[in-house]
């Protein structure tokens, strides 16, 4: 059986050093960060923001009405400081 891929999972593997980690498949929807330094991660790499207000000034990101959860329509590798990882 294939071990589930969280972003707990990947801060681990990938050496990211974020003290709360999401990931989504598509890196279209996460819940918002609620610790930092936060990383956001998807099949194939992260972004990682220092504090609250670089999350919340990322371009084309949208948060949701109950303020729990953002999306980025096109996903987060086409952000400033994704970091891809192979």
């Amino acid at each position: 059986m294939a071990e589930r891929v969280t972003g707990r999972r990947l801060n681990a593997r990938w050496g990211v050093r974020a003290l709360h980690a999401l990931y989504h498949q598509d890196g279209t929807w996460y819940h918002v960060l609620k610790r930092f330094p936060g990383a956001l991660f998807d099949a194939h790499g992260y972004i990682l923001f220092e504090d609250r207000p670089a999350l919340l000034s990322s371009a084309g990101m949208t948060i949701g009405e109950d303020k729990n959860w953002i999306n980025f329509p096109l996903g987060i590798s086409g952000l400033a400081g994704y970091v891809k990882v192979l």
